[in-house]
């Protein structure tokens, strides 16, 4: 079959910078082939913009039909970068059983932040027997609740073994506000409540921005005559239906840093490696065995909250070409700081307002003297005006000030208290700050050559008039700061790598071992300790970036890095080369002797027979996977089932005490014919 006969699979990959298309064949030898590639500026404010422009340049490039796509496939960092960032819709969260107290746990208030809270009694016990359930307050907190929130978090005591309570607040608020509700059980099965919590919170957050994400989508494959099933790369590297991670953003986390392992896996045909993607807003490190990503059993760790998500033992770092470049306060030789947050670079704003930016960074430097907010600038991201609801007045009155041209930040704000309500506003997505970033140094040192280098280069002369503790300017040129900022990002690079291979290995405090291992390599000054490290495996180097930021690491890491040929689109080609997975769990118990507690789905039964009960429970299991293998996007689901059984021995008697069944269904996506 040649590749032009064979069905053609189009991968997209949406990050926080760039929207990358890729169009595949799986004709072409063992791993296909790609046919044409492409990138484009996302565009958060209409992100079908970043979309057409990658997948219209693929299908000039390919000149292919689009009707001969057959599937598309979708990986995204957006739901990563707006938890590393701490962005998202505001929600109200709904606790049923727990107390005020519990919030303190598994960092669930320092997620909620400013966002609502209801208390509500109910809930249930271990064994999934009731406390009585009483929702009046939230009934009359819901009218308010419902003009100043764009969803709902709900999460009830014990819910994984009974969710009636969940169900039933459910089912009252998307009467009375008609807004999305994301429960707890429909997300996980696992016990701790305030963790499940958690996981539910950042759901709701994020269902805005997947929705607009997939509709986006959806409405360009349209307009194109693409009428191929959309679907979405979950965190644990597999494929679900649009439909599918719609109800679920959370399980999208990782999303992007899943598909690159799959890309990178495809594209070198290593086995065992550690893989380092470095994108716009952050890089995201994992590790290859055997040829499949690690797994984290104890769920996704992302922007500093442990969840409940399954997903590839990923660690995320706020390091990217885009980070914000800032100084170290208070020393004598201040070192470089990136990150965490993602600025807009100079150069693209630069490229897309012109003298709007230029002029205001003239102004700056004409200045005797340097300011703390030179080289900032703030734009409103265009999102809908309804995810601007809850403001403050402060936050209000200055996002009034704030328009679709770049405003200069010592213009704008007249006080430092001004800084952190900024702050908050682009904490909540309503607007970004434009900044000098490593993309910029890049630019001045002509290494990156896509936007405005002459933005760029004003930029890196105003970061090189900030002074060190003496007083002194940091910098005496443009390009020295260029390099000592691109420097800086290859030596964090090889920290972070480092951090993960040792945290991996069980090594505690891994970031201070691998900040001191790199700093000797860099110094070339051994000490007293003579100290080296080397990887047992290579580095695959992901991202556009990756062989500008990546050339100087193997004497840091001590071992090789392999960049592919295809590595600007690792990502969107592992969105199109994966398969669906999907999983359903019940829990038997034994509540009190003879009688076995069968939880499934939304559904509890009692049995009197310990077989009947299990026997119940794989069937149960059976058919979820199947129903969630054809909702997640196929017809040909192979199921597996396991049991795990906890019991005890007593007087020689075997005595059942709880029963974990679980079943995996998987199989290719289904195509158009």
């Amino acid at each position: 079959m040649t590749a032009k006969s064979s069905p053609l699979f189009l991968g997209i990959d949406t990050g926080g910078t760039y929207t990358d298309a890729v169009l595949w064949s799986e004709a072409g030898g063992a791993n296909g082939k790609v046919l044409a590639k492409a990138k484009a500026l996302t565009t958060r404010h209409d992100l079908a913009v970043g979309i057409s422009g990658a997948v219209d340049a693929v299908l000039q490039k390919a000149a292919t039909d689009p009707a001969a796509i057959k599937l598309v496939s979708m990986s995204t960092t957006l739901a990563t970068n707006a938890l590393v960032e701490g962005q998202g819709g505001r929600v109200a969260l709904v606790m049923i059983g727990f107390s005020e107290g519990d919030l303190a746990r598994d960092g669930l208030k320092a997620a909620l932040g400013t966002d609502p809270v209801v208390f509500c009694p109910g809930g249930h016990d271990v064994h999934g027997n009731a406390a009585k359930l009483d929702l009046f307050g939230l009934e009359a907190a819901l009218p308010e609740l419902g003009a100043s929130v764009s969803g709902f978090a709900v999460c009830a005591y014990f819910a994984t073994r009974n969710p009636a309570h969940e169900l039933s607040a459910r089912n009252l608020i998307r009467g009375i506000t008609g807004l999305p509700v994301t429960a707890s059980h429909e997300l996980s099965a696992k016990l701790g409540g305030p963790r499940r919590a958690l996981t539910t919170l950042l759901n709701a957050r994020l269902i805005s921005m997947i929705d607009r994400l997939v509709a986006a989508t959806e409405g360009f494959l349209a307009a194109r005559g693409i009428a191929a099933p959309l679907m979405v790369v979950r965190g644990d590297g597999a494929l679900v239906s649009a439909a599918f991670a719609r109800q679920r953003p959370i399980e999208t986390i990782l999303s992007g840093p899943a598909a690159s392992l799959v890309g990178a896996r495809h594209m070198t045909g290593l086995d065992n490696a550690v893989v380092s993607d470095i994108g716009g807003t952050t890089t995201d490190v994992a590790v290859l065995d055997g040829g499949r990503p690690r797994l984290d059993p104890e769920g996704a760790t992302v922007g500093g909250f442990r969840t409940m998500v399954e997903a590839v033992a990923m660690r995320t770092f706020g390091l990217g070409g885009d980070s914000e470049v800032t100084l170290e306060d208070g020393a004598l030789n201040p070192r470089i700081l990136l990150g965490p947050r993602r600025l807009v670079p100079l150069a693209l704003a630069g490229m897309m307002h012109g003298e709007a930016v230029t002029v205001e960074l003239e102004r700056q430097i004409r200045a005797a003297n340097p300011s703390r907010m030179d080289g900032r600038l703030a734009v409103r991201t265009g999102v809908p005006e309804r995810l601007a609801a809850g403001l403050t007045g402060a936050e209000a009155k200055l996002y009034e000030l704030i328009g679709a041209t770049p405003l200069a930040v010592d213009r704008l704000l007249t006080s430092n208290a001004q800084n952190a309500t900024l702050n908050r506003l682009v904490s909540r997505g309503l607007v970004h700050v434009a900044g000098f970033t490593p993309s910029d140094a890049a630019h001045v040192l002509g290494k990156q050559a896509n936007w405005d280098a002459a933005t760029a280069r004003l930029g890196a002369e105003l970061f090189a008039r900030k002074r060190d503790g003496r007083g002194q300017a940091i910098a005496a040129t443009p390009e020295a700061i260029s390099e000592r900022v691109l420097t800086t990002l290859t030596r964090l690079s090889a920290e972070v790598i480092l951090e993960t291979a040792f945290a991996e290995d069980g090594l505690d405090g891994a970031a201070t071992v691998a900040h001191a291992l790199v700093q000797r390599a860099v110094d070339s000054h051994p000490g007293i300790a003579r100290l080296s490290v080397a990887l047992d495996r290579p580095v695959i180097g992901l991202g556009a970036s990756a062989p500008l930021h990546y050339a100087g690491l193997p004497p840091l890491v001590g071992h090789d890095c392999v960049v592919p040929e295809d590595t600007d689109v690792a990502n969107a080609l592992g969105a199109v080369v994966g398969q669906v997975r999907v999983s359903a769990e019940a829990r038997v118990s034994q509540p009190q002797e003879g009688l076995f507690r069968v939880a499934s789905g939304e559904s509890v039964r009692d049995f009197n027979d310990e077989a009947a009960a299990i026997a119940a429970a794989e069937t149960d299991v059976r058919a979820i996977a199947a129903g969630r293998a054809r909702d997640a996007g196929t017809d040909s689901a192979e199921i597996e089932i396991a049991s795990e059984f906890r019991v005890s021995t007593v007087e020689g008697q075997r005595m059942f005490i709880e029963a974990h069944v679980v079943a995996v269904a998987s199989g290719r996506p289904r195509i158009a014919v």
